[in-house]
């Protein structure tokens, strides 16, 4: 039987990307997978999210983040995926939207959970990326909240290495995801990046889940605070 059959997971952000892929591995495993998205039903997504359990609900808003925390009961594995970026960062608008839902909404939702996942003796997973160890100039907003997201990482895995509860991050380098799409299909500015990439093509969304995974299971229960960089090699260069 699977470690994480019988157990209950949450993904935020996990109806496409990463988060779905991730929730799907976890669902796969025989794991109870709640997904948060902020489309009014599971049936507005292009791909299908059967299996999964739905919840509504925009981590920029801090009620929602309060109800959706408030209708899960017990609770093993929280992965902290749901994120953004915006074109106006260097506007204080836009870069206070981008750090709250990036590391304000994190921290709040994982205070909200700590109690389930003390009792459980859970793992928090939360999604960086490599701007949390790399400047993008043109994101002030998206590089400084994940920076600060590896900061808060280690922070709660003090913090909460005593309740039992432990905390990683996982920073993704350059995935195939709806986000990268518009990239993808320039054809010279794709050439450009997989020439810095060592091993030369993209990250498939799967190979992060793999690494969320493991991070919160039994093979990772003494690891706590760490960041596992997903990249290629992109960070050798």
């Amino acid at each position: 039987m699977s470690w994480a059959a019988g157990k209950t997971v949450l993904v935020t952000g996990g109806s496409q990307g990463i988060g779905r892929s991730t929730a799907i591995a976890f669902r796969d495993l025989g794991a109870t997978v709640h997904v948060s998205g902020t489309r009014g039903s599971a049936s507005d997504y292009d791909e299908p999210l059967d299996g999964l359990t739905y919840h509504r609900a925009d981590m920029a808003k801090r009620e929602d983040r309060e109800a959706l925390s408030g209708t899960l009961g017990a609770l093993d594995v929280l992965v902290n995926n749901a994120g953004m970026g915006r074109a106006d960062e260097y506007t204080m608008e836009g870069f206070e939207a981008v750090v709250d839902v990036n590391l304000n909404a994190v921290m709040d939702l994982s205070v909200r959970l700590h109690p389930a996942l003390r009792a459980a003796h859970g793992a928090i997973v939360n999604v960086g990326s490599l701007s949390s160890f790399l400047a993008l100039k043109e994101a002030p907003a998206y590089t400084a909240s994940k920076a600060g997201l590896l900061g808060l990482t280690r922070a709660l895995a003090d913090k909460w290495a005593p309740d039992g509860v432990r905390v990683n991050l996982v920073a993704p380098g350059f995935i195939a995801t709806r986000m990268t799409e518009n990239a993808r299909k320039d054809a010279g500015y794709e050439a450009r990046l997989l020439k810095a990439i060592p091993m030369r093509r993209w990250g498939d969304p799967s190979e992060i889940a793999d690494a969320i995974v493991f991070l919160a299971s039994p093979s990772a229960s003494y690891i706590t605070g760490q960041s596992l960089a997903i990249d290629g090699g992109l960070m050798l260069r």
